[in-house]
């Protein structure tokens, strides 16, 4: 493989990895908040020995989140140099204030939290959880900014072939950040909620600490089902967005080879990339022009006329994105949201009837469940980002031009394989100790090695 190959496949293996822990992080931190506060408010221990106990699971899931996001920021000057130049002036400005007023506010107030249990007065000590979370949601706003304006560019003009900013108010406004970020959060919070539902029911299955985890189950099924409900109708907002900016990428999600009105919408298709066709298609009629426009008799264009009106606009090339990664993850996604809302729904009925505690296959079920949202995440991550493609930034750069000229593929290797190994043993690492602190346990030994019970 190119330079150009091997930075993408760098580059796309660090970001699948590290957006692991970025959505898992926003909803675990609101919900260990969301327990401390009803424990302040109850009075009652078995919500103080929730919040400790997820808060531990937070905090060693927030580390390897930071750890894995230092990576990052590397490869924009090691293998996308020349995509640095170009975006640099707007680009960084975002990235310096996530990292300036965002994360040090988390990890300032994560201090706080951790240590000053005792110290604090108890009203400043629910503050300081409450900052975290506030603290992940606009540190996750400035990294969409950032990428929002990589997927529509606004505020700037070319000066001598880089983007320079001629209005910051239209970069941090960015439509394109208005819609994904209600779609990211409520992700996060099914990604959060379901952990809880899945440690829970693990707990509840063997019969230890039920007096907790049932309550804790209790109250991460209502985040993850109104969240759930929720992605549905921001994921909807978002694709009306994209369908009005990035239509060829709304063509590839579908599979949209040429133009309809009405749309259809594509339940399953064999994409045949080479002939530009696709084949045993199974549709459901009006849905696309619904999706798209709120319209039944809407016209969405196929990627065979994008692809001819692009060549007018840019010049000759293909500006057809890789369809059938992008159509089935688009499709992984959607399928997941409908089974998150399912299985939220059948939680709700089963806690309506008394029975949410015992449902041994409904346990079973909460448990694979727990890993599912990391899927659903992912896979809007590929179609967010592959989508887009050949560009980089929308329209100015492609991704074969931002690639660094001066680092050979030799390179490249070397460091990704570095990475790699290293995000293996973090995984490794990460994994026993979240089984240590997770796993079941006799009641009143929550947390293994504490003697002391008011301690973290």
């Amino acid at each position: 493989m190119d330079t150009l190959m091997l930075g993408r496949w760098q580059f796309g293996i660090t970001t699948v990895y590290h957006f692991l822990f970025v959505p898992l992080t926003i909803g675990l931190a609101f919900l260990v908040a969301l327990m401390q506060t009803i424990y302040y408010r109850t009075e009652n221990e078995v919500y103080d020995q929730m919040t400790r106990f997820f808060g531990r699971l937070f905090v060693i899931l927030f580390t390897l989140g930071v750890v894995t996001g230092i990576v990052q920021e590397f490869q924009f000057g090691m293998n996308w140099s020349e995509y640095s130049r170009f975006v640099g002036d707007i680009f960084g400005i975002p990235l310096a204030i996530e990292a300036l007023a965002a994360f040090f506010l988390e990890s300032t107030f994560l201090g706080l939290w951790l240590f000053g249990r005792d110290r604090l007065p108890r009203w400043l000590h629910i503050i300081s959880i409450w900052c975290v979370s506030i603290g992940t949601l606009i540190s996750a706003y400035w990294i969409l900014v950032a990428n929002a304006w990589m997927q529509v560019p606004v505020g700037y003009h070319l000066v001598n072939g880089r983007a320079e900013l001629t209005d910051f108010v239209a970069v941090f406004l960015n439509e394109r950040v208005l819609a994904q970020y209600q779609h990211v959060v409520t992700g996060a919070l099914i990604t959060g909620g379901f952990f809880v539902l899945g440690i829970s029911a693990w707990h509840l299955m063997t019969g230890m600490n039920t007096a907790l985890f049932s309550r804790a189950a209790r109250i991460a099924l209502i985040v993850t089902g109104v969240s759930a409900i929720a992605a549905a109708t921001t994921g909807h907002s978002q694709a009306q967005y994209t369908a009005r900016t990035q239509p060829m990428k709304l063509a590839a999600m579908e599979g949209l080879w040429n133009s309809e009105q009405p749309a259809s919408f594509s339940l399953f298709a064999i994409q045949d990339e080479a002939n530009r066709s696709g084949s045993r298609e199974l549709n459901l009629p009006y849905l696309l022009s619904v999706l798209g426009y709120n319209n039944l008799t809407a016209k969405v264009e196929g990627m065979k006329d994008l692809q001819a009106q692009y060549e007018q606009t840019y010049g000759a090339g293909v500006y057809i994105p890789p369809v059938t990664l992008v159509y089935w993850s688009f499709r992984i996604m959607v399928g997941l949201g409908m089974l998150f809302i399912l299985v939220s729904l059948i939680g709700f009925i089963l806690w309506w009837r008394g029975t949410l505690d015992f449902v041994r296959w409904f346990h079973r079920v909460l448990m694979v469940m727990m890993f599912l949202p990391l899927a659903a995440n992912t896979a809007g991550w590929l179609v967010t980002e592959i989508g887009r493609q050949p560009w980089v930034v929308f329209g100015l750069l492609k991704t074969a031009n931002g690639v660094s000229t001066s680092v050979d593929s030799i390179s490249v290797w070397i460091s990704m394989l570095v990475f790699t190994l290293l995000y293996g043993v973090l995984a490794v690492v990460g994994g026993i100790l979240i089984y240590r602190f997770a796993r079941p346990k006799p009641d009143g030994q929550l947390l293994p090695g504490e003697e002391n019970a008011h301690a973290y």
